[in-house]
């Protein structure tokens, strides 16, 4: 399918984002908004998901949302549905990461991590798949890693969580398949975002580099030779959400620049 097929295909579908106010998470909303998609921004930040609704213009808006905690979803996605009458689909993208050595890890450090990453899209694909149940109609697609491919060092519970996303994400596409509703995964590599930033400077803290050192260590296993911007992640989404997709599910597409091959 060309992209104006894609186009054609996704102008007018309803789309909610978790984790959309920055990063990979706005840049798959503006991708989506370019194919004519109506987004709602769902983030525990809601100034900043105001901000990117605004800055999409159109028919977006914003939701406040905790993913770790069930009634915040349930309110979240309700106020959606009330909103638009329903959507369509769903990007489960909201995460977060933390950095230290696996035998120096807290409980905290791992509850938060496995809260966010793997509770969240729990609950944000189960509220979402009740709804397509009912509606006979849906598509998911969930924010992985390429650490959920590969165990990162010094990224032990991340990792641990991004493989459980790929799990639940490979189970639910197997159940919910003979409904026609699809569930796959992007596994994204090292990406420019905020929270980047921040895992370069733990990691040059931790491993005694120059945070310079620690990015040009992410060029280097880079086989296309830069780091990827959220809208490489963003593009590979939208096929997804696509019909050009129509016959995937339960996959873990890498979008990693050759990081990973397999």
């Amino acid at each position: 399918m060309s992209d104006r097929g894609i186009a054609q295909d996704l102008k007018g579908k309803r789309a909610l984002i978790t984790g959309g106010a920055t990063g990979i998470g706005r840049a798959i909303a503006t991708a989506l908004v370019n194919q004519d998609v109506r987004v709602a921004i769902a983030d525990i930040d809601l100034d900043r998901a105001q901000e990117a609704a605004r800055a999409l213009g159109g028919d977006s808006i914003a939701v406040a949302v905790d993913v770790r905690k069930r009634d915040s979803v349930e309110y979240a996605f309700s106020a959606v549905i009330n909103q638009w009458q329903g959507f369509d689909i769903l990007i489960g993208n909201a995460g977060v990461s933390t950095m230290k050595a696996a035998v120096d890890l807290t409980d905290d450090e791992w509850d938060f991590n496995f809260d966010v990453n793997t509770r969240g899209i729990f609950l944000t694909n189960q509220i979402a798949a009740r709804h397509f149940l009912s509606t006979g109609k849906g598509v998911i697609v969930n924010t992985a890693s390429l650490a959920a491919k590969v165990g990162a060092p010094l990224l032990a519970h991340y990792s641990a969580s991004k493989f459980a996303v790929l799990g639940w994400t490979q189970a639910l596409a197997r159940e919910l398949a003979p409904h026609g509703i699809r569930v796959n995964a992007v596994c994204p590599g090292f990406v420019k975002t905020g929270m980047q930033s921040r895992e370069i400077e733990w990691e040059a803290q931790l491993r005694g580099m120059t945070p310079e050192g620690v990015y040009q260590s992410y060029v280097d296993q880079t086989p296309l030779g830069r780091i990827e911007t959220p809208e490489d992640v963003a593009s590979v989404v939208v096929f997804l959400c696509s019909d050009a997709a129509r016959f995937m599910t339960g996959q873990g597409i890498n979008v990693t620049g050759g990081v990973y091959m397999g």
